[in-house]
């Protein structure tokens, strides 16, 4: 019997989680909505992609990451889809039958833990509302920090680095990439002069 909390990282098998999504989807073409490095390093392949925003939800800087952004001895921070207010991104459209490979894909790389919950949420592009696969965090996991006083923030932003670099860089590669896509997130620019004020970047 598995006795592990549902929002543990150890009673969350990320296969589980992948045949789920699976499950919800309709068969059709799919849709992935991208809010941060999904941007900037999507690693799948897609036909098309829209602006697109997704209401309910907000981007923040509120995961611990304790691979691919930081160590489980040092942990960095990556951001997730946390309820409440709306966030703009990208929302991309992946053919029928490269759905589920896909998928995988996507999985090796966002979900080695199991800690996002993926849910498929309503997008608003300038072409209509599509449904689109978002990778969102609940506020009652352990992975999710709450609030991170500036203080903090600058010593995870010296300090954490994983698998695929800082917290820092994605921080930065982030915001330059939203920015390039016309996307301002005043929370993101406030990270960012956060860590140029204390000389972490230029």
């Amino acid at each position: 019997m598995n006795t592990h909390h549902p929002l543990l990282p150890g009673g969350r098998d990320p296969e589980r989680l992948l045949r789920e999504a699976v499950d919800a989807w309709d068969g059709e073409d799919a849709w992935i909505f991208g809010y941060a490095s999904l941007i900037w390093r999507p690693e799948f392949d897609s036909v098309e992609d829209r602006p697109a925003t997704v209401y309910g939800w907000h981007r923040s800087l509120a995961m611990r990451s304790r691979v691919n952004r930081g160590t489980p001895e040092c942990p960095g921070l990556v951001f997730a889809l946390v309820q409440g207010g709306s966030c703009r991104g990208r929302a991309y459209r992946v053919e029928r039958a490269q759905v589920e490979a896909e998928l995988e894909r996507l999985w090796a790389r966002e979900m080695p833990n199991g800690i996002y919950d993926p849910k498929w949420l309503p997008c608003r592009t300038p072409q209509g509302v599509v449904r689109a696969l978002a990778f969102t965090l609940d506020r009652r996991s352990p992975s999710h920090t709450g609030r991170v006083d500036d203080e903090q923030m600058v010593e995870i932003l010296r300090t954490a680095n994983g698998r695929f670099g800082s917290t820092l860089s994605y921080l930065v590669e982030t915001a330059t990439s939203l920015r390039n896509c016309g996307i301002r997130d005043r929370d993101i620019e406030r990270l960012v002069d956060l860590a140029r004020r204390n000389e972490l970047t230029a």
